[in-house]
């Protein structure tokens, strides 16, 4: 028989076995047209069915050709209804309440239209109230078929982790956020996830329930919830608190249970593009402890600045240029100028504006800045209106080592850039500064303050519609050079965290902080101002790496041992935002203040760069640091080290040999080649 079955049966037998397949959760969705089969039969029965509860259930008293006109009328009304709004295509499965909604009103528009042709063409034969009827019977019949098939399909998903074996979840925060993840969890119990309890510190919402799921204390009480309710992973759902809170929070968890698992809702800076969901659920980032609270931009003062405008981003690869490329694509310019040494990184770069930022124009230069002629031809080529000059080599020991390199890139660079930026009539100029230039002890910063001069000096050189301006800011979290990278592996390694100085503290700010604030400075900036950011409360660095040993699931100085190994070349115990003498006046902005800083003398700061580029070139160490200390302000570097005394020999001087002569001729010639390609 099964040899000669008929397609006919095969396709009913088909649409059986995916309607039964409905209980595994791999199945989704029937076809379209299994379920425009199932809507066709409820359209088509409710109106018989009407007829028959609206004559005491019964149809001995229906006439019959008024049944068959109005079941054909009525039909054909849902039908053109049905098949205008593609109900076919709605998901069963994932049926919303708004979907639900949908549903009802086109059945009321049937309903309502149905009754009037009652009433003008039936002469009493149908009853007036058969649309309404109808119409409520094909809702409750059309709902119950997707209620059913939502619910089927989550008792499936359910399945695949059982009920006792889900973690048992608390959650920090009742308000919207928390709320909203609970819902979802509830919705999604294939996340092996079961929300019993939450926490919040709101005296109005102790002992309701949100979703089912009471709140049962406050933050306080969370050693006693955790033990009590077996709690196995604990959910911060409070996106707008800021780090101090959510450090004390984490305090108290680890406290009560040192191998808690913690995860948070990120920032509500992270959620504006999108609702509360379980996917942007993620571990507690060090970021989060160190938390401020979100920006306030005025967005108008910094599209003035962007819109429509060709803008140069140097060092764009780097941590704080490549996010200043980011939030600036979303003022729509005209062009991106992205200038950099790197070329892998502007590879990473343009891959991504081509997937986020595809109608942004852009130049992808791959150029040192102390390349003059290089430089030139780009800003020839470009013509540039907006400059962000973020290119810098930034690590302190490297450059104690290398203060030459310090000199050609940070100083001569810069020179090169702030001079062609002049030239081709730049109207806006925002260097990226540092707090290491203030009262510099590092070859790094003082290269940095060399920067500010040469930014004010362009200020008094630029025009009438030119800004100049220099912005400070401290260290920033995940950007190149900072600690956390590097303590992350050493915890990976197993330890020890090796901390300079047991007192040693630093200034920190979030990447995407630290390129708005840029931005708005630069939107709200004058010609020859030096503005620093509000970096918050200075964080101990010792302090920095317990949290992120707890944050990995150890117990600090137990399962990872911290070490302190001293001060490294150049480095403070702490640092300074503005000189003693640098008097600070608050702008419209709160996080962003003007730093009074004196100028260098005009008629001998290019006398002094120049003096520094010959030394660097001719890698005169000490030279370097003698002019440093001597013409930047609060400069106390520390001069080169003596080399270590070699043991005394009795064996001769030997003359050079032929080879040495020869690579020794060789240098001489490079040494020279470089003088004279970095005079032009």
């Amino acid at each position: 028989m099964s040899a000669h079955r008929s397609p006919l049966l095969a396709g009913l037998l088909g649409s059986v076995g995916r309607g039964l397949q409905f209980v595994n959760p791999r199945v989704s969705e029937l076809p379209s047209w299994s379920k425009l089969a199932v809507d066709a039969l409820i359209l088509s029965a409710a109106t018989p069915l009407a007829f028959w509860v609206l004559h005491d259930f019964s149809f001995a008293e229906v006439s019959a050709p008024s049944l068959a006109a109005a079941t054909i009328a009525l039909v054909l009304l849902k039908a053109a209804g049905y098949l205008s709004l593609e109900l076919h295509r709605q998901s069963w499965t994932k049926v919303i309440f708004s979907d639900l909604t949908r549903l009802a009103l086109y059945l009321a528009a049937v309903a309502a239209v149905g009754t009037v042709l009652v009433v003008m063409f039936s002469a009493g034969t149908v009853p007036s109230a058969l649309p309404l009827l109808d119409g409520l019977l094909t809702l409750a019949l059309m709902g119950g078929v997707r209620a059913l098939a939502r619910g089927a399909a989550g008792q499936g998903r359910s399945q695949a982790v059982p009920p006792d074996k889900r973690r048992r979840v608390l959650v920090i925060g009742a308000g919207e956020a928390g709320t909203m993840i609970v819902r979802e969890l509830l919705r999604h119990p294939e996340t092996g996830k079961k929300p019993v309890a939450f926490l919040d510190d709101d005296p109005r919402k102790q002992g309701q329930r949100f979703g089912g799921v009471p709140v049962t204390g406050t933050v306080a009480q969370a050693g006693e919830v955790i033990a009590e309710k077996r709690i196995d992973e604990v959910l911060i759902a409070i996106p707008s608190e800021n780090g101090a809170t959510i450090r004390k929070i984490m305090a108290r968890l680890t406290e009560a249970k040192p191998d808690i698992v913690c995860k948070i809702i990120p920032g509500m800076y992270e959620l504006i593009s999108g609702k509360v969901a379980i996917k942007r659920i993620r571990d507690v980032e060090i970021e989060d402890l160190l938390g401020r609270p979100p920006v306030r931009l005025d967005n108008e003062a910094i599209a003035d600045l962007i819109t429509g405008k060709r803008v140069m981003i140097t060092g764009a690869g780097g941590s704080i240029g490549s996010e200043l490329v980011r939030q600036i694509c979303r003022f729509g310019p005209a062009h991106l100028i992205l200038v950099g040494r790197g070329e892998n990184s502007l590879f990473g770069l343009q891959k991504e504006l081509e997937q986020t930022w595809p109608d942004v124009p852009y130049t992808m230069a791959v150029c040192g800045i102390q390349n003059a002629s290089r430089l030139r031809n780009v800003f020839r080529s470009n013509q540039p209106q907006v400059v962000f000059h973020a290119a810098a080599h930034k690590h302190v020991p490297l450059m104690e080592e290398n203060p030459d390199e310090a000199i050609i890139n940070n100083v001569i660079g810069s020179r090169n850039l702030v001079n062609l930026s002049l030239e081709h009539q730049v109207s806006h100029f925002v260097n990226v500064s540092t707090d290491k230039a203030v009262n510099p002890t590092s070859v790094m910063g003082a290269t940095k303050r060399m920067v500010e001069y040469l930014v004010q000096e362009a200020a008094r050189k630029s025009g009438p519609e030119q800004n100049f301006v220099s912005v400070r800011f401290g260290n920033v979290l995940g950007s190149r050079g900072s600690v956390i990278p590097v303590f992350k592996e050493q915890i990976r390694a197993g330890g020890p965290i090796t901390v300079t100085h047991p007192d040693m503290v630093r200034y920190f700010m979030t990447i995407p902080e630290a390129a708005q604030l840029v931005l708005q400075a630069a939107g709200q900036g004058r010609n020859g101002e030096i503005y620093t950011l509000n970096m918050g409360e200075p964080v101990k660095i010792v302090d920095l790496a317990r949290d992120l040993i707890r944050l990995s699931g150890f117990e600090p100085d137990v399962d990872i041992p911290i070490v302190f190994r001293g001060k490294r070349p150049g480095e403070k115990l702490y640092e300074e935002l503005m000189t003693s003498e640098e008097m600070s006046t608050a702008t419209s902005h709160e996080k962003i203040y003007v730093a009074k800083a004196e100028p260098f003398p005009r008629e001998r700061l290019n006398q002094v760069v120049d003096h520094l580029e010959e030394l660097a070139l001719e890698g005169d160490a000490n030279g370097i640091r003698e002019q440093l200390r001597e013409f930047v302000a609060g400069c106390n570097i520390a001069p080169v080290p003596e080399p270590a005394q070699s043991p005394v020999t009795t064996e001769p001087e030997q003359p050079p040999t032929p080879e040495q002569q020869r690579a020794e001729k060789r240098s001489s010639e490079r040494r020279a080649g470089a003088l004279e390609a970095y005079a032009n």
